[in-house]
């Protein structure tokens, strides 16, 4: 599907998830089937995805760190596939520098650093090296709850 500029701005009202086709269609002088067509064409492509997003920070013993991670191969977009289905990983991204691939990871009580460690990046094969940096305070942070 091409992304014209009419796709961009009912992208942008879809912000506020719930914000209904017809007030969309509305306050972009579209008709209610229109923007309807687009988001459903958009969600069968796999272009987007409507889900419900929490900040971290306001779940109570709840906490996010960024954990970057260095391959002994360089099957890289294999081994982010992999790490993209452990528990508590929230996103994989294939970076350059120093870290073959950077996770977002969403801990909790009872499933903290350790039983991250130890029960799932300890499942995949060919890990170098991991780096943990702790987010302490985060400013816009909206995650799909995964836990």
């Amino acid at each position: 599907m091409k992304i014209d500029s009419t796709t961009i701005a009912i992208l942008k009202h879809l912000r506020q998830g719930r914000k209904s086709f017809k007030k969309i269609a509305g306050e972009l002088s579209l008709s209610e089937n229109t923007v309807r067509a687009r988001v459903n064409k958009l969600l069968s492509q796999g272009v987007l995805e409507i889900s419900g997003l929490v900040d971290p920070e306001a779940i109570p013993g709840h906490r996010v760190v960024m954990v970057g991670v260095k391959l002994k191969t360089m099957a890289l977009v294999k081994k982010g596939e992999e790490f993209s289905k452990l528990k508590g990983v929230v996103f994989v991204s294939v970076i350059t520098g120093r870290f073959d691939l950077m996770l977002q990871v969403l801990l909790k009580e009872g499933f903290g650093l350790l039983e991250f460690y130890t029960e799932e990046v300890s499942k995949i094969d060919g890990v170098q090296s991991v780096e943990t940096f702790v987010v302490y305070k985060s400013y816009n942070l909206k995650i799909p709850y995964i836990l």
